[in-house]
């Protein structure tokens, strides 16, 4: 992994321990998130994750809400559209590239992992996501597209804040049993599994059934447009 200290220049020690982090991560899961490998990835000392984070837990509460600032900046990155259930699948196929990237944070984002530490945070009944700043901020752009699709009339009359929890456990259950590679034996779990609960979803919702179908055939074409599989 390349040293992240040649980034000392433009970044600061804080981001520079949790951008190490997030590469231990990706590299060999949770249980690698150590003073010792983190300070040696920068090339810091060890006592510097402590000075400036206090300990591993806050390490991993501030590479948690990293993992939610790019889900928040992918997002508003995204353009709005007139077709309110297209730019939600839009968002629903973002959500899984963000965890295919880097699925052990992912894990840690949506709370299917912890790292193990002798210290619990002070308010360890609290997990990392769910109630932070940075989940709530990426979590508005769904709420606001769910107020869109409300509006839109195409759906039947709800409240906004209900259909974004459906909408949001249908995607991170379909993400999860894929990285658990439960959808091993399809071709194309996407098309096959992914596309189809969404329109399913939309239907059961009020939307008609062939107007969901065009909007999911379209969102899939746009984002392959701009990330090709």
């Amino acid at each position: 992994m390349r040293n992240v200290s040649e980034d000392s220049t433009i970044e600061s020690v804080p981001d520079r321990l949790v951008k190490a982090t997030i590469g231990l991560l990706a590299e060999q899961g949770p249980s690698a998130i150590k003073a010792r490998a983190v300070a040696s990835a920068t090339g810091l000392s060890t006592m510097v994750v402590y000075s400036h984070f206090g300990g591993i837990p806050e390490l991993v509460r501030a590479v948690v809400d990293r993992g939610f600032k790019e889900l928040d900046r992918a997002f508003s990155q995204m353009p709005v559209t007139a077709d309110p259930i297209a730019d939600l699948f839009t968002m629903a196929l973002t959500c899984r590239q963000v965890a295919r990237e880097n699925p052990h944070l992912y894990d840690l984002m949506f709370g299917l992992s912890t790292r193990a530490t002798y210290r619990p945070m002070g308010d360890s009944d609290i997990r990392f996501s769910g109630r932070s700043p940075a989940f709530r901020n990426a979590y508005a752009h769904i709420v606001e597209a769910c107020q869109r699709l409300v509006d839109s009339g195409r759906v039947e009359q709800q409240e906004p804040g209900v259909v974004a929890a459906q909408l949001w456990s249908y995607v991170h259950g379909y993400i999860t049993l894929e990285l658990a590679e439960h959808f091993a034996d399809f071709s194309d779990a996407v098309v096959q599994v992914m596309l189809p609960m969404g329109v399913n979803f939309s239907v059961g919702l009020g939307d008609e059934r062939g107007r969901a179908q065009v909007s999911h055939d379209a969102a899939l074409r746009f984002y392959e447009s701009i990330n090709p599989r």
